[in-house]
């Protein structure tokens, strides 16, 4: 048995067994599963100074909020292709269109809050998207992006990325190192604890932060299995980072290649984008009335 493994026993098994008990000092409550079992912690020293966008829709804060990214912006156009008649075709303006229509589809069913990172055609830092999801408290982050195959016009169809066991690992150890000038997490304190508790704790988050956002990507797959072309292995992970936040689940939807015909017919139109945010939405949908039930029954 590793240490990492012992130590995440002794530190939350007797927590979760004696209802809160006492252990050397803390008092650990038992987490209720469903959307609150997520640890929710700030993080300090590092901390940058953000202008949070607007949260779109019902001024009710128990509804779910989505954070929509649209992926690069600015100076930084992202992948390149071209129309038929030899027009530029960028990513970035495709992402911007995609987030959208999916924010006028979400705000349509009058359930779900909405935020998006960049409203129009500004650079904006990478790690400061999935940072806005943080301190918006999001229940759930979508990062839009478009492909390219550079000269190969044969490859194409969507698929989406969730981030990988490794990166979680890492980026638990990273947020651990920043968080221990934290005083509290999840009601524990942790202010001078050693990096490994730390870490331990961080990632017992992002473990759970993970699992929703593989049952929220298997849920865009099967939503979109008859309206989207996907690429034959859709389901992808990866070391990204606007998918490192530890307490908020996180996608990143890859809606096609610009560089092949079809998928750039489908991401410049109207009635293509209608069809992406159709897909997304209803996903979207589902999963939080999946997690609704679950809060709701007590799993």
């Amino acid at each position: 048995m590793s240490f990492r493994t012992l130590l995440l026993i002794v530190l939350l098994v007797p927590g979760l067994l004696l209802g809160g008990a006492a252990v050397a000092g803390w008092r650990f409550p038992v987490p209720a599963l469903g959307r609150e079992y997520v640890l929710r912690f700030v993080l300090a020293g590092e901390a940058v100074s953000i202008d949070l966008p607007d949260i779109a829709g019902p001024d009710d804060p128990a509804l779910p909020l989505v954070v929509i990214d649209a992926g690069h912006g600015g100076r930084d156009p992202g992948a390149v292709g071209a129309d038929a008649q030899g027009r530029k075709v960028q990513e970035k303006d495709i992402t911007l269109a995609l987030a959208l229509a999916l924010r006028d589809e979400l705000l349509r069913s009058g359930r779900i809050r909405v935020a998006l990172t960049r409203a129009d055609d500004r650079i904006l830092p990478l790690g400061h998207r999935p940072e806005i999801a943080r301190q918006l408290e999001a229940d759930l982050f979508v990062s839009i992006h478009a492909d390219s195959a550079g000269t190969r016009d044969d490859v194409s169809g969507a698929s989406i990325y969730t981030l990988s066991d490794a990166a979680s690992s890492e980026a638990a150890a990273r947020f651990a190192a920043r968080e221990n000038d934290a005083d509290r997490l999840n009601g524990i304190a942790i202010d001078g604890q050693s990096e490994a508790v730390s870490a331990i704790l961080v990632e017992l988050s992002q473990q759970r932060t993970q699992e929703d956002a593989l049952e929220f990507s298997g849920l865009v797959l099967r939503e979109g299995g008859e309206r989207l072309a996907f690429h034959p292995q859709p389901r992808r992970s990866a070391a990204l980072a606007v998918l490192r936040a530890p307490d908020v689940p996180s996608v990143l939807f890859e809606s096609g290649f610009v560089t092949n015909q079809l998928d750039r017919t489908r991401l410049t139109t109207p009635e293509g984008q209608g069809q992406y945010a159709a897909v997304l939405a209803r996903a979207i949908r589902v999963y939080f009335a999946r997690r609704s039930d679950a809060t709701a029954s007590g799993e």
